[in-house]
């Protein structure tokens, strides 16, 4: 089997494959601080969950914004599994030309992100990721990776606002009643759900032309099930994508399929 992991600022998302078969997936704090033996310890125990045992683990892949947790996976690999881990850069042989100025500055989960997506549904193609940053990755219908933007996401915007704003309350991310807030709360909610709505459509418009067509908008990250349902040009939620785009990657380079 095959522990599929995306190491984000604020999660880690754990995916454990059989070839393309998602058979569990969790979610965790992302920690610098942990080692290589609490991951044993922590991934054993929610694989004991599902059933299954670390003894099954033929291999790890990963993609990672984080270099402590990657050091640290890396560690894990080597000492529990007896070998290197697969860890996705702007080199890993994903399939897609990287047409950026500086391909080396293209996030792994971003590259993920596409090769999922452009294997699933096919160019041109415009994903959303909404995590702790929000990114944009456009797709042609050649299949290259064009580029995108990145946007703080709303967990950030909210969190700066009570920082600068001594006398807003915090709040709960829950989805606001209506656009028209009557009270502070209220107001808040509506602000930040239909004003990251707006945000991501007005972007997308904006690819979407420079794109000079009609790309296929999908949305992934942690808080895509709550902010999509505020946006118009969002057509598709896809909770795994990152992970299923790690299984795609791991097949390609290790099995060559």
């Amino acid at each position: 089997m095959l522990l599929a992991i995306d190491c984000g600022n604020t999660h880690l998302s754990i995916g454990l494959y059989q070839e393309e078969q998602l058979l569990g997936h969790w979610r965790i704090a992302s920690i610098s601080q942990r080692t290589e033996d609490e991951y044993l310890v922590i991934f054993s125990s929610l694989l004991g969950q599902k059933g299954y045992s670390w003894s099954g683990i033929k291999d790890i892949i990963f993609a990672s914004v984080v270099p402590a947790v990657s050091r640290n996976l890396r560690l894990l690999a080597v000492k529990y599994l007896g070998k290197e881990a697969l860890e996705i850069t702007w080199q890993t042989p994903a399939g897609i030309p990287i047409m950026l100025e500086k391909p080396e500055e293209l996030g792994p989960d971003r590259l993920v992100n596409a090769v999922a997506a452009l294997h699933d549904f096919g160019g041109p193609l415009i994903i959303v990721d909404l995590g702790t940053a929000t990114t944009f990755d456009c797709i042609s219908a050649q299949g290259e990776y064009l580029g995108g933007a990145i946007a703080p996401g709303s967990v950030i915007s909210r969190e700066a606002l009570f920082s600068k704003a001594a006398r807003l309350a915090q709040i709960e991310l829950s989805p606001p009643l209506r656009a028209i807030g009557r009270n502070t709360a209220e107001c808040l909610r509506s602000g930040i759900f239909w004003g990251s709505g707006g945000q991501i459509d007005g972007l997308v418009r904006r690819m979407a032309a420079e794109m000079e067509s009609r790309p296929k908008v999908i949305a992934t990250g942690g808080l895509a099930g709550q902010i999509a349902e505020y946006c118009e040009t969002i057509e598709l939620v896809e909770p795994f994508l990152t992970l299923r785009g790690l299984a795609l990657i791991y097949r390609r380079v290790e099995c060559g399929v």
